[in-house]
């Protein structure tokens, strides 16, 4: 079974022997026992990957599926400890394919801005569908009304309760991952037609295949690849759509290309987060670990939260990421001299 979240806590102390009671001492917190050695992720090979064109066979798409996401499965079953952040970090790409898909004018750094340095949770229709794929990669790969029903806010009048018994018997019929995962957003836009139909199918789609794999938590998946420009087909460059008869193989190939890169992302996440870990012992700021178990398991974090979740003063937090930063082990990611973002 894929496990994408640590089972224990992030920092469990080492294990020291036992000292008689006259010799006991004071000594300084033990390092975090997690490994800081990068897992190894397999090479991927660029035929699984591939650039589908209009002679591409279904057997062949799905193949390329298949193997993009038995590659995947393999990788994170490592359970690497930025499992969580590279988990936010697709639902952030496919919180930007949404906007595309939606025609909304923000791009990634708002995205990100309507999450991280958000007063309120009413933060537009952009931050609603960031949080949509939030909620999906950290939740528990399970279908129920109530899940059903807050993502489905994004349209009125969605009969929740029918929508998840769907779904459920969708994701219980017999067949591969990714048919079940085509014929779930099949479903799902058969309720709700439209671009906001197109982005919740897609939502679905990666909750059922999480189910299917036996995922404890999803990954948003689909949403990204269907965007690429690799699947526009003929003169019109339209893309598959749920209610059309070659779904199932345009979703194979979605998964193809977004396998390729999340398996990419994790790699290169899971050595940064090495690195964050070989630096820990050297920062000097108390509650330090708390920053890090923050950092890992977001996409970014901004100092004021950690601040507030890790106890720290705001200063103390701002001079710990530039610390972060100045090792190497941490990457500003907005760009900007204030309101600043921090993350793997």
């Amino acid at each position: 079974m894929v496990r994408f979240d640590n089972p224990d806590t992030l920092f469990a102390p080492t294990t020291q022997p036992e000292a008689s009671p006259a010799r006991v001492r004071r000594t300084k917190p033990a390092t975090p026992t997690m490994r800081s050695q990068p897992p190894v992720f397999q090479a991927f090979p660029s035929w699984a990957g591939f650039e589908p064109t209009a002679a591409d066979t279904a057997a062949a798409a799905f193949l390329a599926a298949g193997v993009g996401l038995a590659l995947l499965d393999a990788g994170v079953r490592q359970n690497p400890p930025s499992a969580a952040a590279w988990r936010q970090r697709l639902a952030l790409q496919a919180a930007v394919a949404s906007a595309k898909l939606l025609r909304l004018r923000e791009d990634e750094g708002a995205l990100r801005d309507a999450i991280h340095l958000a007063v309120s949770d009413a933060s537009g229709p952009a931050g609603r569908i960031h949080r949509l794929w939030r909620a999906l990669a950290t939740g528990e790969a399970a279908i129920d009304a109530d899940r059903i029903a807050a993502a489905a806010q994004l349209v009125d009048g969605v009969d929740a309760s029918g929508l998840a018994t769907t779904l459920h018997q969708v994701a219980a019929a017999p067949g591969d991952p990714v048919t079940t995962a085509a014929q779930a957003a099949t479903a799902v836009f058969a309720h709700i037609p439209g671009p906001e139909g197109e982005l919740l199918a897609c939502w679905a789609a990666d909750l059922v295949l999480a189910i299917r794999l036996r995922w404890k938590r999803p990954a948003p998946l689909l949403l990204s690849g269907l965007l690429k420009p690799a699947l526009r087909r003929g003169a019109t460059g339209r893309r598959p759509r749920p209610d059309e008869a070659d779904w199932p193989q345009g979703v194979a190939h979605a998964y193809a290309l977004a396998c390729a890169e999340a398996q990419g992302l994790a790699a290169q996440l899971a050595r940064r987060a090495a690195t964050l870990l070989e630096v820990w012992p050297r920062l000097r700021a108390r509650r330090a670990e708390q920053a890090i178990e923050l950092l890992l398991a977001d996409d970014c974090v901004a100092p004021t939260g950690v601040a507030r979740r890790a106890g720290l003063s705001d200063r103390a937090a701002r001079r710990l990421f530039e610390r972060l930063v100045e090792l190497d082990a941490a990457r500003e990611i907005s760009g900007r001299s204030s309101f600043r973002l921090y993350g793997l």
